[in-house]
C-alpha cells in the first residue's frame, strides 16, 4: 500500500475513500489524545444526560413514530440492541467487498467528526473492520434513504458485535467467528452509538464515492474512443479546433474538445475531400461528454460535503452541551447528484451507440466495409463482421437510459408517516452504479468497433496503423494486446470482457497517455 489514511476528524476525499475500499490505502485511527477526549466527551455527555432522566430521542425514547414512548434510564442500556436487530430485514444480493470497505470508511469519517455521542473504543472498532478486512455482509436493499441507511448499516453494527455475518480470509462466515479469527472481541453498544451507526448516509454516500471515479473516467475515455471513431470515418478534425470552443466557454467542454484535437493530430494525414459536417454524434460529442465533464466538479463538492459531515439524529454538541433534534440523515444531496450523474452517462452510452451504428453501417460510414467486416476471399459474403457487436451495444444503452428517471420523485411515506418524505439516495446510486456498468459496456464495444475501423481505413489508404502515434497509438495498441483484429466471424464475448477488465483496472488502460 502506498499511503494510510488517517480518520482524525479532518476532511477527507473521496479518493481516499476508493483508495481504502480498492485495498490502494491503509487506514489508522488518530491516537492524539486530544482527539480521544475530543469523543470522548460526546459518549460520556450522553450518560449525564440519562443520569438526569433527561429526554434524548433513540436514547430515552422509542425510535421513529415511537418517539412519545418513554425508556427508563435503566432500560436505556437494551435499545441499541434491538434497534440493530430489527432492522435486520435487508434483501437482495449483497454489495461488493469493495463497496462495503467503502461504506465502513464513510460511517468512520462522519462519526470521527465528534457530533454523534460515541465513544472513541467505537471508532477504534469500525477502524478495526477496515484493518483486519472484516466486511459486513450487507444486502443491497432495504433502504429509503430516510432515515439514512438505516437497514443497511446495521448490518455493519451488527458484525461489530458479534452478529450476523461476514465476509473474511475470503470466506462468508459468522460475525462472531470473524472477530474471533483476527483477534477481536464483539463490541458492547453505549446508549447512542447504535442510533449513531445507523442513523446516516454512509452507505449511498460510500457508492457515490466509487461511482464519481468510475464517471470522471468515462468522460476520458469516450473522448478518445470519438478521436478513433473520427479517423475510422474520416471525419472532419475542424469540429474541434480551439477557436471553435473559444466562443462557447464551457470548461469541461472545451477540455474534452482539446483532447480530441490532440489525439487527431497524431493520425497523420487525413483523405483530400472529405465531409464538411459530420454527423452530431462525432460533431457533437464534445458537447455530450463535457455536460458530464463540467458537472464533475459540483459533484465531488455535494459528495464530499455528505461525506465529511455529521449526518446521524440526535446532532450531540457536549462542547456546548447541546443536543439538536433535526434531519441531516436525509440523503437528498446525494440522490440528486446521483439522479444527474446517471442520466449524464448514460447520455455517454447513447453517444458511442450511434458512433457505433454508423461505423457499421456503409451508407454513412466513409467507404469502410458493411459491418467493419475484415473479411476477404471467396468466403468473404458469408462474414458479418460486427453486426451482432452493434445490437449488443443498443440492447444496454437502451437498458441504461431506461434507468435514468430520477429515483427522487419516487418518495413513499414509510414508518406510521414518521418518515413521510424519504430521498430514496441509496436506490439512485444503486441505479447509477447500474449505468456505469451499461456504458462501461457499450465504451468496451464502442472501442473495438472503433479500433476495428481505424485498423480496416489504414489498410485502404496503404497504411498501417502503427503510423498513428501519440495516444491514438497507445490505445490501438492496447486494444489488440486484448482483441485481435476481426478478421473472420468470431465470438467476440472474451474480447470484450477483456477490454471491460482492463479500462477497470486502469493500470494500463486506453486512456494513457
Amino acid at each position: 500500500m502506498n499511503r494510510t489514511v488517517v480518520f482524525d476528524g479532518g476532511r477527507l476525499r473521496l479518493e481516499d475513500v476508493a483508495d481504502l475500499a480498492e485495498g490502494k490505502a491503509g487506514s489508522r485511527l488518530d491516537a492524539d489524545g486530544g482527539f480521544m477526549a475530543r469523543i470522548n466527551k460526546g459518549a460520556d455527555f450522553i450518560d449525564a444526560l440519562i443520569e438526569r432522566n433527561g429526554t434524548l430521542y433513540g436514547v430515552t425514547t422509542g425510535y421513529g413514530e415511537n418517539v412519545s414512548v418513554q425508556v427508563s434510564p435503566r432500560l436505556a442500556s437494551l435499545l441499541p440492541a434491538k434497534l440493530v436487530r430489527y432492522h435486520g430485514v435487508g434483501m437482495g444480493v449483497p454489495f461488493s467487498e469493495t463497496e462495503t470497505r467503502a461504506i465502513l470508511a464513510a460511517r468512520l469519517i462522519s462519526l470521527a467528526r465528534g457530533y454523534s455521542g460515541v465513544s472513541y473504543a467505537l471508532l477504534q472498532g469500525l477502524q478495526a473492520l477496515l484493518e483486519k478486512d472484516i466486511l459486513p455482509v450487507i444486502p443491497e436493499e432495504g433502504s429509503v434513504g430516510a432515515s439514512g441507511d438505516l437497514t443497511p448499516l446495521s448490518y455493519v453494527a451488527a458484525v461489530l458485535c458479534g452478529e450476523r455475518e461476514a465476509w473474511h480470509g475470503g470466506a462468508r462466515i459468522p460475525a462472531q467467528r470473524a472477530l474471533a479469527d483476527a483477534g477481536l472481541r464483539p463490541y458492547a453498544l453505549r446508549p447512542k452509538e447504535a442510533l449513531a451507526m445507523m442513523n446516516g448516509t454512509a452507505v449511498m454516500t460510500a457508492i457515490a464515492c466509487l461511482n464519481y471515479a468510475r464517471a470522471e473516467y468515462l468522460t476520458r475515455l469516450c473522448s478518445r474512443v470519438t478521436a478513433l471513431a473520427v479517423v475510422a470515418l474520416d471525419g472532419n478534425a475542424g469540429h474541434f479546433a480551439e477557436g471553435l470552443f473559444a466562443v462557447k466557454p464551457f470548461t469541461g467542454m472545451g477540455a474534452v474538445a482539446t483532447r480530441i484535437r490532440r489525439d487527431l493530430a497524431q493520425r497523420g494525414p487525413a483523405a483530400p475531400g472529405g465531409s464538411l459536417q459530420d454527423r452530431y454524434s462525432i460533431r457533437c460529442a464534445p458537447h455530450v461528454i463535457g455536460v458530464l465533464e463540467d458537472c464533475l466538479p459540483w459533484y465531488r463538492e455535494f459528495i464530499e460535503t455528505e461525506l465529511n459531515s455529521s449526518n446521524d439524529n440526535p446532532i450531540v454538541d457536549a462542547e456546548q452541551g447541546a443536543v439538536y433534534h433535526g434531519g441531516h440523515f436525509y440523503g437528498g444531496h446525494i440522490c440528486h447528484v446521483m439522479d444527474s450523474m446517471k442520466t449524464t452517462v448514460a447520455n455517454l452510452a447513447d453517444l458511442l451507440d450511434r458512433q457505433i451504428a454508423l461505423l457499421v453501417d456503409p451508407k454513412v460510414n466513409a467507404g469502410l466495409p458493411a459491418n467493419l467486416s475484415g473479411a476477404t476471399g471467396a468466403d468473404a459474403a458469408t462474414d458479418h463482421g460486427l453486426k451482432a457487436l452493434q445490437i449488443t451495444a443498443s440492447a444496454c444503452t437502451a437498458e441504461a437510459l431506461k434507468l435514468c428517471m430520477p429515483a427522487s420523485v419516487f418518495s413513499r411515506s414509510t414508518e406510521s408517516h414518521n418518515q413521510d418524505k424519504v430521498s430514496l439516495g441509496t436506490l439512485a446510486a444503486r441505479d447509477c452504479r447500474r449505468v456505469l456498468e451499461l456504458t462501461e459496456q457499450v465504451a468496451a464495444c464502442g472501442l473495438l468497433a472503433a479500433c476495428q475501423g481505424v485498423e480496416l481505413r489504414m489498410r485502404a489508404q496503404g497504411r498501417e496503423a502503427s503510423d498513428i502515434k501519440g495516444g491514438l497509438g497507445s490505445a490501438l495498441a492496447w486494444t489488440r494486446g486484448r482483441s485481435a483484429v476481426v478478421e473472420s466471424d468470431r465470438s467476440l464475448e472474451s474480447d470484450l470482457r477483456a477490454l471491460l477488465g482492463g479500462m477497470r483496472e486502469r493500470a494500463a488502460d486506453p486512456v494513457s497517455p
